[in-house]
């Protein structure tokens, strides 16, 4: 039976495509009806991009490796300020062609990539607004039923302002960790904030997408009706005898004394890497 929905797949900041399926295979798994597409940022990160400092929590990832599922990547680069976001203006060239390429139902993304989802959700609405979503005046894509923002924030730069502001409507379930010290609560609420149609949920863990059996059927119901009374899937402790299975890679903060690495920007890809997948981050320097 072929599946009835279609979710594109946006990975966090020095993840990729790769890693962030095989990082939500729990929740694919209980999704049998639905088609996820998992896509690479277009910006290969080199090692000026991570500095030694910082800690992956993926150790499959690596800059050196000729390997493209071990490559970490990024949709965009910001500065301590986070006034920028270098390099988003390509990684939705990118998005758009997968778009153009077959219908989606809505989008999922993490950390970095849940910022760019609500992005790419309210380009979607307002097409005049990003010229690149139009062809030959006609919007390239409906909007998306839905969008799923885990540990996301604002992003900044002014295409987000034009997009985000004053707001956006396509229905936004908004997932918070309690303990997220990457993307802090603060943060993840300005984008709640400018959501119209919003839902939030949180848990009780930190910088990863939840993944126990209540969140794992909690996003399956939503994806199935993201406008129906789908029950809350409640509270999950982080300190239980059976931790979270992560989905996003735990790093430190980025201190407002650490020296800003350079950002290289790998040219975007005329074939987007799609890793669909059928049953159903990171080093956070863009956040």
């Amino acid at each position: 039976m072929s599946p009835v929905r279609k979710v594109l797949m946006l990975h966090g900041y020095s993840q990729n495509a790769s890693i962030f399926n095989k990082r939500m295979a729990a929740i694919r798994k209980a999704c049998k009806d639905t088609e996820f597409i998992f896509i690479d940022a277009p910006h290969v990160l080199l090692p000026a991009d991570i500095p030694s400092s910082w800690s992956l929590d993926a150790p499959e990832v690596s800059t050196s490796s000729s390997d493209p599922a071990l490559t970490p990547r990024g949709w965009f680069r910001s500065n301590p300020e986070r006034t920028i976001a270098d390099g988003m203006e390509e990684s939705l060239d990118v998005i758009g062609e997968v778009l153009k390429g077959g219908k989606f139902d809505g989008v999922f993304g993490f950390s970095q990539g849940a910022a760019m989802a609500a992005v790419v959700s309210a380009a979607l609405e307002k097409p005049h607004l990003y010229p690149s979503f139009l062809s030959n005046g006609e919007p390239i894509h409906p909007p998306l039923k839905f969008c799923v923002s885990v540990s996301g924030f604002f992003p900044p730069g002014s295409i987000s302002q034009a997009l985000l502001k004053p707001s956006y409507s396509t229905p936004t379930l908004h997932v918070l960790g309690r303990n997220d010290v990457i993307v802090v609560e603060e943060r993840s609420r300005k984008l709640v904030e400018v959501s119209q149609e919003r839902r939030v949920e949180e848990h009780d863990g930190g910088h990863f997408v939840p993944a126990k059996a209540s969140w794992r059927n909690f996003f399956r119901d939503y994806i199935k009706d993201p406008v129906g009374p789908v029950p809350s899937p409640g509270r999950s402790v982080s300190s239980s005898a059976t931790p979270e299975p992560p989905s996003g890679a735990v790093t430190p903060l980025l201190h407002s004394g650490m020296a800003t690495p350079a950002f290289r920007s790998g040219a975007p890809s005329p074939s987007p890497s799609l890793h669909p997948v059928s049953t159903a981050e990171s080093l956070e320097e863009g956040v």
